[in-house]
């Protein structure tokens, strides 16, 4: 079933691999350019999955997670961190502030669509 999945990352190259991932799957797919205008697109549409970057200009991933879960629309809706952040610190306050999972950067293209596959279940 066909997903709307919200990419926010400001790296225009991880934009293209996960699109391109996700768009192959069958997914619908809209990309944003760092946080804010994540928050900005996700604001403006539903989504049913959002994937995130840590360290992005303007406003970063944790900051987009905790104003997102803030919206009654994206209480329950899966976010999950795509990132080079792995420390175990991060991983916390990614969890506090309600990711729903963590995938480290570089990515498997297929790693990527089996947490998908796990998440919507």
């Amino acid at each position: 079933m066909a997903r709307k999945i919200l990419a926010v990352d400001d790296s225009a190259s991880i934009r293209q691999m996960v699109s391109f991932t996700l768009k192959s799957a069958g997914h619908v797919v809209v990309e944003a350019v760092d946080g804010a205008d994540g928050i900005a697109k996700a604001r403006a549409a539903q989504f049913d999955l959002i994937l995130t970057d840590q360290n992005m200009p303007n406003t970063d991933g944790l900051t987009l997670i905790k104003t997102l879960r803030a919206l009654p629309e994206y209480r329950a809706t899966p976010i999950l961190m795509l990132t080079t952040e792995s420390s175990e610190e991060m991983k916390t306050q990614g969890r506090s502030a309600g990711a729903t999972g963590w995938l480290v950067k570089p990515f498997n293209p297929a790693k990527l669509l089996e947490v998908l596959g796990k998440v919507f279940r």
